[in-house]
Order: C-alpha cells, then sequence, then structure tokens
C-alpha cells in the first residue's frame, strides 16, 4: 500500500495553503497519510534554516508576497499579518496526534480548520475551545483536546527527530514510502504523479 508521511506546523501559512489535496490525492492512489507535527523552529535550528522573524527584510517582504499571490491563484482567503501568530502549536499538535490514534474522523478536515483557524479566520489555535471546535467539526470527539497529553508531547518530539532523520527542513514537507522528498504546497502535484507511479 502507497503511503507517505505529512510534515507540517500548525502555525505554517504554506501548509495551510496545501489545503485537503494531500488527502485527496492520497485518496486517488490508496494511499495512507501520517500526519507528523513538528515544532518549526526547532525543525530550522535542526537543519540550518532561520524563522521567519529573522530573516533579511527582503525575504520577509518576498514571503508576503508569495503567499498573498499563492493564496489568490488557489482561491483562498489568506490574513498576511494573523492577529495570533505564532501562537504556542504545541496544543494543536497534540490534538491532531490524539485524533490520529483514535481516528474516526476527517484528519485533512481537522488539520485544515486548525491552519485556517490560524490564517483566515483570526483565531488563537493554542486556545482549548478553538482546538475543541476544530475536532468537533472533523468528527473527533473535543474531549481530546484534553487527553493524552504526555503521548502527544511524546509523539510531537519524535517527530522532530523523524523529520532530521528522514532529511526534512521545511514545511509543508511529504516524504513517501519509497524515501521520495517534496516541499512545499506547489510541489503537491509532483507527490500526485509520483504516486502515480511516473517520474516526477
Amino acid at each position: 500500500m502507497a503511503a507517505f508521511d505529512f510534515y507540517f506546523s500548525t502555525l505554517s501559512p504554506f501548509a495551510y495553503l496545501a489545503g485537503t489535496r494531500p488527502w485527496e490525492i492520497a485518496a486517488r492512489h490508496g494511499a495512507e497519510v501520517t500526519c507528523k507535527p513538528l515544532d518549526i523552529i526547532a525543525l530550522f535550528a535542526r537543519t540550518g534554516g532561520t524563522p521567519p522573524g529573522e530573516r533579511h527584510p527582503a525575504r520577509q517582504e518576498y514571503r508576503l508576497v508569495e503567499l498573498e499571490r499563492q493564496a489568490a491563484k488557489l482561491g483562498m482567503p489568506v490574513n498576511l499579518k494573523p492577529a495570533h501568530w505564532p501562537a504556542n502549536a504545541a496544543p494543536s499538535s497534540y490534538a491532531i496526534i490524539a485524533a490520529q490514534t483514535a481516528g474516526g474522523g476527517d484528519m485533512g478536515q481537522l488539520v485544515q480548520s486548525i491552519l485556517r483557524a490560524c490564517w483566515a479566520e483570526e483565531k488563537d489555535i493554542a486556545e482549548d475551545a478553538v482546538i475543541r471546535t476544530c475536532l468537533d467539526g472533523a468528527g473527533f470527539d473535543p474531549a481530546l483536546a484534553d487527553s493524552g497529553l504526555l503521548a502527544g508531547a511524546e509523539a510531537y518530539a519524535q517527530n522532530l527527530e523523524d523529520a532530521v532523520h528522514a532529511g526534512v527542513f521545511g514545511a509543508p514537507f511529504w516524504v513517501t514510502g519509497d524515501g521520495a522528498k517534496f516541499w512545499g504546497q506547489d510541489r503537491l502535484a509532483d507527490l500526485d504523479t509520483h504516486l502515480a507511479g511516473q517520474a516526477a
């Protein structure tokens, strides 16, 4: 069975712009998606990256231009300077980990609703009420926001280690079962092609 790991941060605007396309691609190829939310700032520190706020002003400016362009191309609303960014990404990440373990809901919808809450709805994704609403809307038990916190913290830390080991250095990032790597929401078509068994 085809499979791929989806490495991302719940604070990533480019993960938001990926939308539910990773799951749509997976469905086309009968592939399994494993969500691996991680601490993106820690990943940058481990792999030579620079957090957005510490980049040269020209790079910061172009990042916003690219976000606006890509959002317009995809027909997705985006707030380039969200009121609650950066927030603490750990609680929403733990909830995603718990939901994936519990099953029974729509993971694509859950991940996207959390990302959308930050980047289009001016909500604080560190708040319990916001996370619960996202869980409930995606068909998961809202109580998952409060359960398995230790397991979530351990998996969150392990996801970072897995990412570094797999050669991941940014978000969103996909690594297939055969080791192919795809960085950025604008490479999803390449992931689709690869899973179809063609040269990407």
